[in-house]
């Protein structure tokens, strides 16, 4: 997912020691204390889905901690709020890395806050996985769709991308709801401009017509301009590309114009917030997002009887899941070196550049799926599933992958 475009430049950054060793990271019973970093919008913009990310994490942690997943060793979260914002994303960035007790990062939740954190995370050899940036060329290089160039090693993700989210729409939309004249509009973020993209030429592909394109801006409020020239534009679906900010307020001025039919959406769009604040309006409208629901998992039976238990702030089911899996990657990979090092952790920085080769080797069963990462980092995981809203809640009315 995506807010913002802008990439900031960074220099490379020293690296403070990291380990057995550190004063600062040794709690009173003798074990080693390490902090896996949280990084997603806590407030504001997108903190429905920002929430469920850190306490997804904290599951992991708590879970690691009680059950003792490595032995001698604790883990704690340190969770910073970037607003949605790059440049806050890069700062934070920033703060992980020089944190001597910061193994590894999880997040950001929004693509175009990735791009500026990335080049950060790469300098100081720390791990850094997404449960929900769904941009190609973050793990596939700018000219993913022709050539693939991994650009960090650093960085994965456990969230599949938009070259599938976006294909995958555009068949639903066409085979499964029959619809023939779409049209498409984004937010002129990455995230949002991309998904639509993909989608556009997907619904093309399949013998779809493209009604219409057209563009917003995050934050605006009045859409009547755009509902005019859908409604005379003879569309029978609205395809948007952008987070429920924006949408939730275009399907209420859609269907009060009267214009009833459906807006379908990606990941973004994803978020009980986007119900209870469209209302009404929103029945019958679609979104898809990565994975499968994760209330259907038995794996994740105990994850969200947990999350609610603990009364827990924002969507856990967005990312929740795939948030608790990023985690777990990072925390048995720190058990995977420890284990190879005769069950020491490893002084200075060999203990991130470590733990990054052994995420790379990632082969287990998370509470998702199985979790393990290709090439570029990208997660083996490609399911998606679509969701209708029914009767005042997202319903799962389709569950696949998409090979194009």
């Amino acid at each position: 997912m995506v807010i913002l475009t802008s990439v900031l430049t960074t220099g490379a950054l020293t690296l403070t020691a990291c380990g057995s060793r550190d004063s600062d990271s040794k709690s009173d019973s003798g074990s080693t204390t390490l902090t896996i970093g949280v990084d997603a919008p806590l407030s504001g913009e997108n903190s429905t889905t920002g929430l469920g990310i850190q306490y997804g994490v904290q599951i992991a942690v708590d879970d690691a901690n009680k059950n003792n997943w490595v032995p001698g060793v604790k883990f704690k979260v340190k969770a910073l709020d970037d607003k949605a914002q790059p440049a806050t994303g890069q700062s934070n960035a920033t703060a992980f890395t020089g944190d001597s007790s910061v193994v590894g990062a999880v997040g950001p939740l929004n693509s175009g806050v990735a791009l500026s954190m990335q080049k950060v995370f790469a300098s100081a050899n720390m791990v850094e996985i997404s449960p929900s940036n769904t941009d190609p060329s973050l793990t596939q290089g700018k000219n993913w769709a022709t050539s693939k160039t991994r650009p960090y090693k650093t960085y994965f993700r456990t969230a599949t991308t938009d070259a599938l989210q976006g294909g995958f729409a555009a068949d639903y939309a066409f085979n499964g709801l029959k619809k023939k004249k779409a049209y498409v509009v984004d937010d002129k973020q990455t995230y949002g401009a991309g998904l639509a993209g993909i989608f556009n030429s997907g619904f093309k592909k399949l013998g779809g017509t493209i009604a219409g394109t057209d563009h917003v801006n995050t934050g605006d409020t009045d859409f009547s301009s755009l509902v005019t020239k859908i409604k005379n534009s003879g569309a029978d679906l609205v395809y948007y590309g952008g987070q429920y900010d924006e949408s939730e307020k275009i399907t209420k001025q859609l269907k009060a114009a009267g214009v009833k039919i459906p807006l379908f959406g990606g990941d973004g769009m994803y978020a009980t917030t986007y119900i209870q604040t469209a209302g009404k309006a929103a029945e019958g409208d679609l979104a898809t997002s990565v994975g499968v629901p994760v209330d259907t998992l038995p794996a994740a039976k105990a994850f969200v009887s947990t999350y609610k238990a603990k009364g827990y702030k924002g969507d856990y089911g967005a990312y929740g899941g795939y948030s608790y899996d990023a985690a777990s990657a990072i925390i048995k990979a720190v058990k995977a070196v420890k284990d190879a090092n005769d069950g020491k952790l490893p002084d200075s920085n060999d203990l991130r550049s470590k733990v990054v080769d052994a995420v790379q080797k990632s082969d287990f069963e998370g509470i998702t799926g199985k979790v393990s990462f290709d090439e570029y980092g990208d997660t083996g995981n490609k399911q998606l599933t679509v969701y209708q809203v029914t009767n005042g809640a997202w319903k799962a009315v389709k569950t696949g992958t998409f090979t194009g």
